[in-house]
């Protein structure tokens, strides 16, 4: 995301008698894409929340199916012994006495009495216990279901401010001047730059190497990026997971001061965390900005107001 500083750096420097209207139609473009960026990371957000909560219901559902299959198969094993005590295999002392040849006969028998009992007891334990998984495995089931049903309204109803947001940024964007708009698209700095080695390194590198390329909302690459987007796939690039998010990565790793950022730290913007830009060394950074702006290189604090730090090595 760009701030106004950030994109008034961009630009050629006025004459005095420059009209504050240019000035204030860029500043409102800079507003309307700054609250574009925060909708956009709170739908990305959304659509991880419903992700998760899928695969909690794919989980519930399997714990369903299993608890379901084992009641079945030890009501079958119930029903076996409840038939075979109706039968005639329920035997009781007396009976075992009375129907016993022998001493060891009478032993035999009861001894077989108390295996059946044992067994009984213990088939209708399982049975108890796979009913109440089961019956617990179904209200799990249930209650993702609807946790799920509410996230994806969430994520439509969040699309859908987004969707508006951008059309409002859009109309602006293109009410400024051509002058303005080809300074918003200049990738500025192209040069060589050289990076650390390591993870970190790895990391800057990639982020480097996509200046220039465009700025599209929800993207993930590889010829297109939101900040959040091109943070995550630098780091994958470099064999480190983080979250999707600008969110996520604000809790990434660990806090950094200002003093000590390096090459590879995530710089995070704004109070409401909703842009991220990569450190290239103290001084710089390399970030996706917003609409209508390549990835490029800017000052790390003239992009907006740092709200947090995180070194994800070291």
């Amino acid at each position: 995301m760009a701030t106004a500083a950030v994109v008034a750096a961009a630009l050629p420097t006025a004459p005095a008698t420059a009209q504050p209207s240019a000035a204030d139609a860029l500043a409102k473009y800079n507003e309307l894409s700054e609250k574009a960026s925060k909708l956009n990371q709170d739908h990305l957000k959304a659509q991880d929340d419903l992700k998760a909560k899928q695969g909690e219901l794919d989980k519930a559902k399997g714990d369903l199916a299993v608890a379901q299959k084992a009641e079945e198969s030890l009501r079958g094993q119930v029903d076996v012994l409840t038939e075979a005590t109706y039968s005639g295999a329920r035997f009781n002392q007396i009976s075992a006495l009375l129907v016993s040849d022998s001493q060891q006969d009478f032993l035999n028998r009861m001894s077989a009495i108390n295996i059946l009992a044992a067994d009984n007891a213990e088939a209708l334990k399982n049975l108890t216990d796979a009913v109440n998984a089961a019956d617990a495995a179904t209200k799990s089931a249930n209650d993702a279901t609807e946790a799920s049903k509410k996230l994806l309204g969430e994520v439509e109803q969040k699309k859908a401010d987004l969707d508006k947001q951008l059309k409002e940024a859009k109309a602006q964007y293109d009410s400024l001047s051509a002058s303005t708009r080809n300074a918003l698209k200049n990738a500025g700095d192209m040069s060589n730059i050289s990076v650390p080695p390591g993870t970190a390194g790895k990391a800057v590198q990639f982020a480097l190497d996509q200046r220039g390329e465009p700025y599209v909302y929800g993207s993930n690459g590889p010829d297109s990026w939101d900040c959040s987007s091109l943070i995550q796939k630098a780091y994958a690039f470099a064999g480190v997971s983080i979250g999707r998010t600008s969110y996520a990565q604000a809790a990434a790793g660990r806090s950094v001061s200002r003093g000590e950022v390096k090459a590879g730290d995530i710089i995070v913007y704004y109070s409401s965390q909703s842009h991220v830009a990569l450190a290239i060394d103290n001084v710089r950074a390399v970030h996706a900005s917003t609409e209508g702006v390549p990835v490029k290189i800017a000052d790390i604090n003239s992009i907006g107001p740092i709200s947090a730090i995180r070194r994800v090595e070291g």
